[in-house]
């Protein structure tokens, strides 16, 4: 497992950043980049579950480990959805159970830098590399205009 880091310079507040990153319908902009139409079923406290869901109902679920509001969310990935159901861990979910995505707010004047970190196997790095950064121009592009 590999350890990727992602990070951006956004002049909003950090209200603003944090909002675009979980809110519904800026969640579903954002990540859009990852797989048209993709969701999530969670209340966002910590110690709940998180489906991250695609419309066909294919997904991870996942647990909120640590949430500091505007500052830090963290999240413990767990195993798969198929047909819109947990799967229980298979020797092949095995390899990335445990694996840690993380969002950090750190205030600089007036900008925040957004650092993200993803835990990943190989097969998904080059992925990752790709379409990550695609994602946070659209948080910073969101945070900076208000939308």
């Amino acid at each position: 497992m590999e350890t990727l880091e992602f990070k951006i310079r956004i002049k909003a507040p950090a209200e603003k950043v944090w909002s675009v990153l979980w809110d519904d319908e800026t969640y579903r902009k954002w990540t859009g980049v990852f797989c048209e139409g993709s969701y999530t079923i969670t209340d966002w406290n910590q110690g709940d579950k998180v489906h991250f869901m695609s419309p066909s109902g294919e997904g991870m679920y996942s647990i909120i480990e640590t949430k500091i509001p505007n500052e830090y969310m963290a999240f413990k990935h767990l195993g798969e959805i198929k047909a819109f159901k947990e799967m229980p861990i298979t020797e092949e979910t095995k390899k990335w159970s445990g694996a840690m995505e993380t969002y950090r707010l750190t205030p600089d004047d007036e900008f925040i830098d957004l650092v993200a970190q993803i835990d990943t196997v190989e097969q998904y790095i080059e992925y990752y590399k790709g379409v990550f950064p695609k994602g946070l121009e659209v948080v910073k592009e969101l945070s900076e205009t208000g939308e």
